[in-house]
């Protein structure tokens, strides 16, 4: 009898999280949830989340309890420390690269009103749960495929990255980007084309 090494034994681990990640969503032959990768999907469908085939995940996969949906394409790559978070409708195509500490949104978070964040937040802490759903503003956000968003950048709620483009590191995105377009700044404004 052989004791596993000390790089088999991490390699199970990591094939377990890998597994009961993939129970909180669809996912495609040769993705995987890498040991940072996390899947937040408190809905009642594995649906919601759905990742094409030989995707890696090093990031946070995140939807809300009462509606968002995330799809992912094939080939994709999602950084550590990205967050990708859902409340209505995010859409990330093929070969579309999310460095690490990308934030890329479809809604606002939390309500504009002090007072139902207050209430929201006040009966998280108190009773462990909301008894309430905040209004929060949303829109479909989408990233073509192709496309390769720099590290520590944030994309907003209703943009569009067009096809091939680029996000240069640390920047804020607005507005839509075109198609091999190439972006830096905050706000993000184009500096140059990207090559086909």
């Amino acid at each position: 009898m052989t004791v596993p090494g000390i790089a088999q034994l991490r390699a199970g681990l990591e094939t377990l999280r890998d597994i009961r990640q993939r129970r909180k969503c669809v996912a495609g032959p040769g993705t995987r949830i890498l040991a940072t990768g996390r899947i937040v999907n408190p809905q009642a469908s594995k649906h919601a989340i759905s990742i094409g085939e030989f995707s890696w995940i090093a990031g946070e996969l995140l939807i809300f309890p009462q509606s968002g949906r995330i799809r992912i394409g094939d080939y994709c790559y999602i950084g550590e420390g990205s967050r990708v978070w859902s409340s209505c409708d995010v859409d990330i195509g093929s070969r579309v690269f999310l460095a690490h500490g990308v934030n890329l949104h479809d809604n606002d978070a939390h309500s504009q009103s002090a007072r139902a964040r207050h209430a929201h937040f006040r009966e998280l802490v108190t009773r462990g749960a909301a008894s309430f759903a905040e209004l929060v503003e949303s829109a479909p956000t989408v990233v073509e495929d192709d496309a390769w968003i720099g590290f520590n950048s944030t994309i907003l709620k209703g943009v569009r990255i067009g096809r091939g483009a680029i996000v240069g590191a640390s920047s804020v995105v607005t507005r839509d980007v075109a198609p091999f377009s190439v972006v830096a700044g905050n706000p993000a404004s184009v500096v140059a084309q990207a090559k086909e």
